[in-house]
């Protein structure tokens, strides 16, 4: 094992055991969590959280301990009711600050409930790679028109705290969180979140850090991997075009060095054509 992730319904007590156990072992464990707030988790000594404000039930009122509420009825209170300047989500930033606690930004998952987003020819690519009963499940729930609005709310204040958490000081993360139903294609879905991350106020070159060099300093590994620089790994993508005028280039990749060997992704993402998606 190399690290450990805590899901949505541990109690306090097992997400304390299991934290102190990777803690004896050196390693690190990350969490996507519901049955216990940011807050409380930082306290318990959990080392980073995923997806952000979107997530956390801990603004609900009336959550019980140890109890994971509807994610629809959390979802719709934070995009009513919480405010990302206001003094409880800045206290909350504030102290997982304190506690060392890295956040991973997610954001193209959660573009994928604001509906019609990206643009389509951002997803032509994507769309691709995916196989027919993944591709007609996307494109159905892109569709979707029920919940637009409050998707549309939830990304642009998971924008916000993003930008807000690192202002304060803290480490952000990106990961794309692939889902089953080819909302997200890794890969793709990395290359979106740096463009949202732009999207939310940071420069591009901000951004590129955010995806490459905060991950490998939260591994402790920033002296091998995480930029180009003598003496680390070999691990380089080659661009069309220059990220840092237009984050979109991001998009335009000829090669990828990995331990100093090249891949051509053209002949890679061909290969895998109409064939993404549980099967």
């Amino acid at each position: 094992m190399t690290s450990f992730k805590a899901y949505n319904y541990l109690t306090a007590d097992e997400l304390k055991a299991a934290i102190d156990h990777a803690h004896a072992h050196g390693l690190k464990i990350t969490g996507h969590l519901c049955s216990i707030g940011f807050k409380q988790a930082a306290a318990l000594g959990i080392d980073n959280l995923e997806h952000g404000l979107v997530v956390d039930t801990e603004f609900l009122p009336g959550k019980k301990p140890d109890q994971c509420p509807s994610q629809r009825e959390t979802m719709n209170y934070l995009a009513n009711n919480v405010d990302v300047e206001g003094a409880p989500v800045r206290e909350m930033i504030a102290d997982l600050v304190a506690h060392h606690v890295a956040i991973t930004s997610t954001l193209a998952i959660f573009e994928t409930m604001a509906g019609n987003r990206p643009p389509m020819e951002r997803e032509s690519a994507a769309l691709k790679t995916l196989n027919v009963e993944a591709a007609k499940e996307y494109l159905t729930v892109r569709a979707g028109s029920a919940e637009q609005q409050l998707g549309q709310t939830l990304l642009h204040k998971e924008m916000q705290f993003e930008h807000e958490f690192v202002a304060a000081g803290g480490l952000l993360m990106a990961g794309c969180d692939p889902t089953g139903y080819g909302g997200v294609v890794p890969g793709f879905g990395d290359q979106r979140n740096l463009e949202l991350l732009v999207e939310a106020g940071f420069t591009p070159v901000e951004a590129i850090r955010i995806a490459s060099l905060n991950g490998a300093k939260y591994m402790g590994k920033d002296a091998e991997i995480g930029s180009i620089a003598p003496g680390k790994a070999a691990d380089i993508v080659v661009l069309d075009g220059n990220p840092a005028d237009k984050i979109e280039n991001v998009e335009k990749v000829e090669m990828v060095f990995k331990d100093g060997v090249g891949y051509y992704s053209a002949a890679l993402i061909r290969s895998v054509t109409g064939t993404v998606g549980i099967r």
